[in-house]
């Protein structure tokens, strides 16, 4: 019997399940479908399974990663769509905001001018 940790959580694989199907006990440890009990479940019942059951649950393990993988593939090229508007959103927002400090600026400024400009007035 093999001991194998998988996220702090340490399973027993009959050593002969582990040699000669490494490729599923390895996507068995993968799926996010299973908990950690259901894991040992399969890892317990494999050497008493028929070849065309452990076919099966290879086929419908690798099926779901197959899937699983078009879908973050999908919905990562949906995210990059939206962070990029939102960028351009956000810099819309922004460069209006510094058009807004500079206007303001230059109001304060002229502002200032012609105050300096009555002082100097009443000055004479």
């Amino acid at each position: 019997m093999a001991q194998v940790t998988h996220n702090g959580k340490n399973f027993t694989i009959p050593d002969e399940i582990q040699a000669q199907y490494d490729e599923l006990v390895k996507m068995i440890l993968a799926t996010e479908s299973m908990d950690d009990d259901e894991r040992q479940y399969w890892f317990d019942i494999m050497p008493s399974m028929t070849d065309e059951q452990i076919d099966r649950l290879y086929n419908i393990l690798d099926t779901e990663r197959k899937k699983l993988q078009d879908l973050e593939k999908k919905y990562q090229a949906e995210i990059k769509q939206l962070n990029e508007k939102h960028l351009i959103e956000w810099q819309n927002y922004q460069m209006k905001d510094s058009k807004k400090k500079i206007a303001d600026e230059e109001a304060k400024d002229k502002d200032e001018d012609a105050e300096d400009v009555l002082k100097m007035l009443n000055t004479l």
